[in-house]
């Protein structure tokens, strides 16, 4: 067993890559995290054939946390505790798919064509404010921590003049450095916010998503539902997204000659930035899956009732799933990644996640082209303590 010894093993780093320890653990491993009365024991799995297959049997693995042994999983009067009403990786089907067709109007392909001049508008404010700025600038506190906010604003339908005060009580009651009462406050505010907004697009349904599923759906999506998914939308979206646009960039300007990928067709655009998601996976690991009955994985015996982690990192740089895998190749023919999960709870939002990317790298190097690095001797400033891998700071040139 591999006992960790300060961050648990799957959310371990080491720059771009995952840990050397991450990647030499083996297909499936049996880690304990936290220490004392706290310590929980799980599988942990790296390889992707793995990961994919523990990702994609719902039948065989759960996504309900907080999950009693004596539970029938998925059986009538789920109890299911306020935080994760409307979280859909804590929903197995039939109730995930339930919910999952209501939200999906949200995020059709219209509605992302409708999205495209928004998030070109604002990455072009952003980028405008950086050029104001002057060099060197911080490109993280300009733009790869506030362009995804505004965006996933834009997409549940927050009115505009609400936005600061919206962003500001999103990331409040994550913030570590608050107390946790002040924090329970903020989150609660945020919540009864979110509510009141829904009761307004019941009456008057918007072009946001909360408008397009109410006005497709009536009350079949209970206010609850809707204001949990909001919520999971903001946290993961915002996180994600802010995490992919910073260590995108420092890795593109770690390999200056890729950067004309984002120079040429959106093909060739497109293609970079799944490349990039692909090499940087910046979400650790989605929701533990629980098993539902004994089964044999990688020829280890997982027991009803386990709870099993998967590195998305560790499975994206599997040698099993491409050639040369640990470098980044933006060139490289599309492969089957995880980052975006697999089976019912892949992502709803990668269409968005892949059209904001390709808007924010490519218009960067339109405005930019001489970007650069401030000072490429100094530390690279990463983030170790949220949901998803990123940035403290990026300091650019140009």
């Amino acid at each position: 067993m591999i006992e960790d010894d300060q961050r648990p093993l799957h959310i371990r780093r080491q720059g771009l890559d995952p840990a050397d320890e991450l990647l030499a653990a083996g297909a499936l491993t049996r880690v304990t995290i936290g220490s004392g009365a706290d310590a929980e024991t799980h599988w942990m799995a790296t390889a992707h054939a793995v990961v994919r297959q523990v990702m994609g049997d719902h039948q065989r693995f759960s996504t309900r946390r907080r999950w009693d042994p004596r539970d029938e999983i998925g059986g009538k009067g789920i109890f299911r505790p306020r935080e994760l009403v409307g979280n859909l990786m804590d929903y197995d089907p039939p109730e995930h798919t339930r919910l999952r067709q209501k939200l999906t109007p949200g995020f059709t392909l219209r509605k992302m064509q409708r999205m495209r001049p928004y998030i070109e508008q604002i990455v072009h404010e952003r980028l405008d404010e950086m050029e104001e700025t002057g060099s060197p600038a911080d490109l993280i506190t300009l733009v790869a921590d506030r362009v995804p906010g505004a965006v996933l604003c834009e997409l549940i339908g927050v009115p505009r003049d609400d936005r600061d005060m919206f962003m500001k009580l999103c990331h409040g009651h994550l913030d570590a450095s608050l107390s946790q009462k002040r924090r329970a406050a903020l989150g609660d505010k945020f919540s009864r916010y979110l509510l009141a907004m829904i009761a307004r697009e019941r009456k008057e349904p918007g072009e946001g998503m909360i408008g397009a599923v109410v006005a497709e759906y009536g009350d079949d999506a209970t206010d609850e539902e809707l204001r949990g998914f909001c919520v999971q939308v903001m946290l993961a979206g915002d996180d994600n997204i802010s995490g992919m646009i910073g260590l995108g960039v420092l890795a593109m300007l770690r390999h200056p000659e890729q950067i004309a990928a984002f120079r040429g067709d959106e093909q060739s655009a497109q293609r970079a930035v799944d490349e990039l998601i692909r090499y940087l996976t910046v979400p650790y690991s989605p929701t533990p899956r629980i098993a539902r009955e004994d089964i044999t994985l990688a020829g280890q015996e997982v027991k009803k009732g386990d709870s099993v982690i998967c590195s998305l990192p560790a499975a994206n740089r599997d040698p099993a799933l491409a050639p040369d895998v640990d470098r980044l190749d933006v060139a490289r023919e599309p492969v089957p990644h995880v980052a975006f999960g697999h089976g019912v709870h892949h992502c709803l939002g990668a269409a968005l996640t892949r059209l904001e990317l390709r808007t924010v790298f490519t218009l960067l190097w339109q405005r930019f082209p001489a970007l650069r690095l401030a000072d490429p001797a100094q530390d690279d400033k990463f983030r170790l303590t949220t949901p998803a891998y990123g940035l403290t700071e990026l300091m650019v040139g140009w």
